[in-house]
């Protein structure tokens, strides 16, 4: 059974990615600063035939206990085929007046966690011999949005990111993509009114927003065998928002 590392695994978008791929017969390791409610009920509804969901504690914002996770996971559950680098915050704020640690943390966890992260697994990879890694960006890494200014850097580094470690491991028979949701419905969408949520709906081609459903699908696709020649892309899941 292959084994597939999904940071932030513990709720919300991170929580339907892990419950898509064990679909698909993955041995997820969810990963993430504590286990949620939502995630023990999944652990607990596997159904025969299906993959499986596993929880290991970090935070990752530690990044010198980044490297001891992986190695931990690797000898208990072998060789790693993917990660999800999924984890992130979304801490709003003008630039001007945003507290520089807020600054700070959105940094640590959306952009140097996830690299480091990545460092490890993929050696993982290299003895194995092949891997999938996704990253998850957001549409305003290439839009903007007024209040998201350091929140949108850190996604669009990302992609930066994505485009080339996907030169960096080709050869090794590792390939490297991005998704890019649109604003979906999760807690870190939770303090968009109603009203701001009927306007994204409205600018949509698609006149509605994406689901957690949706970008759960994505990934599984870029893990999939359906994907193997796909490297270095963003695959935008917005319900046509920028289109």
């Amino acid at each position: 059974m292959r084994s597939v590392i999904v940071s932030g695994g513990s709720r919300g978008l991170g929580l339907g990615i892990a419950r898509r791929l064990r679909a698909d017969g993955f041995q997820v390791i969810a990963i993430a600063r504590r286990e949620s409610e939502q995630l023990s009920g999944a652990i607990r509804d596997g159904v025969a035939g299906e993959g499986s969901i596993h929880f290991r504690a970090c935070d990752l914002t530690d990044v010198a206990a980044i490297a001891p996770l992986v190695k931990g996971i690797r000898a208990e559950f072998g060789a790693i085929y993917g990660l999800v680098n999924n984890a992130g915050i979304g801490t709003s704020g003008l630039l001007a007046t945003m507290k520089d640690a807020d600054i700070e943390a959105l940094v640590r966890l959306n952009t140097l966690s996830p690299a480091l992260l990545t460092k490890y697994v993929v050696r993982s990879m290299m003895t194995g011999g092949g891997g999938r890694i996704v990253n998850i960006s957001s549409i305003v890494s290439a839009t903007g949005f007024t209040g998201l200014t350091v929140y949108s850097a850190t996604k669009a580094s990302m992609i930066g990111f994505t485009r080339s470690l996907a030169r960096e491991l080709g050869t090794l028979g590792i390939t490297v993509n991005a998704v890019a949701p649109g604003f979906i419905d999760t807690e870190m969408t939770n303090e968009l009114g109603e009203r701001d949520r009927e306007r994204i709906a409205r600018r949509s081609a698609l006149k509605r927003m994406a689901e957690v459903s949706d970008v759960s699908e994505a990934v599984a696709f870029l893990l999939g065998e359906g994907a193997r020649n796909i490297t270095g892309t963003t695959l935008t899941v917005d319900a046509g928002g920028t289109a």
